[in-house]
């Protein structure tokens, strides 16, 4: 039986009243109760509360979209580990290709935060993935293990279960290219041979490989079906209950 994680990053949509609508229908929607894969909201930090409230008496659970590397202190509009960890947060999502782009994250940045989050308790969703500038180049595989390199050179072996690897194929969002389930498979091969070559293959067979290049309820079944994909990591599919339901179903029935 695969265990999945289906994870909705809801990114600047949903403040705490749309929040509060989409998390409740949520639960209606997968009203039997229970689903042996994991289910996790990441909304934006102003709806966590009102999200974590919702889902208190539910399997899923919550995440965050960032966090800074410090505790505390003058670091105006930022948000803490211990700080989310308080809502009842569990995961938290670190590099995003919109991080890395918009606000200038480094891989040195990111490695810093996947330390962080691990180190409080958390797990870290850890983004990585290549421009279409490098897939086409065929320089692909050097970026995204540029990228991993940096974050598990931030950890040890013992930390592989509080870790979550998404590969975002950045060339294939709002580009007019299509990744096919065939070139996810090979990339999170790829991903998953190089955890083993360093952590050993039991250890990296704990890391759950997610794919975040927009899946749907269309496209999941044959995604989920590859052997290397964990589960996904949803953007706007994750803002409409129906969809993201029907995704966390068709993980279902497949880890059966």
């Amino acid at each position: 039986m695969r265990n999945f994680l289906i994870a909705g990053n809801w990114k600047m949509n949903a403040g705490p009243s749309e929040a509060r609508e989409i998390a409740s229908n949520l639960v209606d929607a997968l009203n039997n109760g229970s689903f042996s894969a994991e289910a996790l909201i990441c909304p934006p930090a102003i709806s966590i509360q009102t999200v974590s409230e919702i889902f208190a008496d539910s399997p899923f659970k919550v995440g965050a979209q960032n966090v800074h590397t410090e505790d505390n202190g003058a670091f105006t509009g930022e948000i803490s580990t211990s700080m989310v960890k308080d809502l009842d947060v569990t995961h938290v999502i670190v590099g995003h290709s919109e991080r890395r782009e918009y606000f200038h994250e480094t891989d040195k940045l990111v490695a810093k935060k996947t330390k962080k989050i691990i180190d409080d308790g958390l797990t870290a969703i850890v983004c990585v993935g290549e421009k279409l500038d490098k897939r086409k180049s065929g320089d692909h595989e050097k970026v995204v293990l540029n990228q991993l390199d940096h974050a598990l050179n931030a950890i040890t072996r013992d930390n592989a279960a509080n870790l979550v690897v998404a590969y975002e194929p950045v060339w294939a969002i709002g580009t007019g290219e299509t990744a096919t389930p065939e070139q996810a498979q090979e990339m999170h091969r790829f991903i998953r041979f190089q955890i083993s070559e360093r952590w050993g293959k039991d250890r990296a067979e704990e890391v759950k490989i997610l794919y975040g290049g927009s899946m749907k309820p269309k496209n999941a079944e044959e995604l989920l079906s590859q052997p290397d994909v964990d589960g996904g990591l949803i953007g706007g599919a994750s803002l409409k209950a129906d969809s993201f339901s029907e995704i966390i179903s068709i993980a279902e029935k497949i880890s059966k």
